[in-house]
């Protein structure tokens, strides 16, 4: 593989080399998150900006694909994006080093205080029907019995702690680390964007504007109140059938996805001894400008 090649991340039901073919569009967009991160909000925010209405043609997952997600044949979801006329906004969890990063296409990447990310990810996780993935990725029948969850503390202490190559589990702390630091070395490129959770909790319309004219998207100033009262956690909540991403059938509850949207659970969580190793695990992880970036709620300077 050349050294500019992108690296190919492979899950029992994901893998990027399906980017490898894609046929990109001038002015694609595509939505790199870690799980958990805002992706569905900054999907959501995308398909107001591109259609300038809330009113969508269709379910937001059925626009806006996970092309990396094995549950769909690779060839449906090509057909299905080139079928669209309009500008194109797609779902990966890769980070960016996994992707051709054509420079027809915007990459928007969504940061989110890693503990928060976390426990929304613990939840989701009940809420999958694993059976149900199995079944549309090819899996075989688990030879032995699902183990029972740990309860969310000590998972969220497991969590932190798990040592390994951060490529080969991007939903760990240093899989976390090790996409938005790849994404920060790239901030200052024309056509990537960084984008918080927390910027969108505490000014979602500037943010959208933001993204708006990152995106050189002009949006007539009479439908901004529209757009932004849509792209709210309880307006996505109330319209959750045609906003979650379950084009498959995977989630158990699509209400339960939509779960509260807030910032501090994984702050909550620990206690100060714990809280304390992880400011010292993720000292070792990432620089400081970033850390400072992605904790946002509360920096540490000592």
């Amino acid at each position: 593989m050349a050294e500019d090649d992108p690296h190919r991340y492979r899950s029992p039901d994901e893998d990027s080399g399906r980017w490898l073919d894609f046929p990109f569009r001038k002015g694609d967009i595509v939505i790199s998150t870690r799980s958990k991160s805002g992706t569905t909000w900054m999907q959501m925010i995308c398909a107001l900006l591109v259609f300038s209405t809330p009113e969508l043609p269709a379910p937001l997952g059925w626009m806006s694909p996970w092309l990396d997600w094995l549950v769909a044949p690779q060839d449906e979801v090509y057909d299905r994006l080139a079928a669209q006329g309009h500008r194109r906004f797609i779902k990966t969890h890769t980070p960016l080093d996994g992707l051709p990063l054509d420079p027809r296409a915007t990459f928007i990447v969504v940061g989110r205080h890693p503990l928060d990310m976390a426990v929304s990810l613990y939840h989701q996780s009940a809420n999958l029907n694993r059976e149900r993935i199995r079944q549309l990725t090819g899996q075989p029948e688990p030879s032995t019995p699902a183990t029972p969850p740990l309860p969310l503390h000590e998972w969220l202490v497991t969590w932190i702690d798990w040592e390994g190559e951060p490529k080969d589990k991007l939903d760990t702390l240093l899989g976390v680390m090790w996409h938005m630091a790849d994404a920060w070395t790239r901030r200052h490129e024309s056509n990537v964007l960084l984008v918080h959770y927390e910027d969108l909790s505490a000014d979602l319309e500037g943010e959208m504007r933001r993204i708006a004219a990152f995106l050189a998207i002009d949006v007539p100033e009479s439908r901004w109140p529209s757009l932004v009262e849509a792209a709210t956690f309880a307006h996505m909540k109330e319209r959750a059938s045609q906003v979650a991403p379950d084009a498959n059938g995977v989630l158990r509850d699509m209400n339960a996805f939509f779960r509260q949207g807030k910032s501090g659970a994984g702050l909550a969580e620990l206690d100060e001894d714990e809280l304390d190793h992880y400011w010292v695990r993720t000292s070792r992880m990432a620089p400081p400008d970033l850390l400072a970036w992605l904790h946002r709620v509360e920096e540490r300077t000592g």
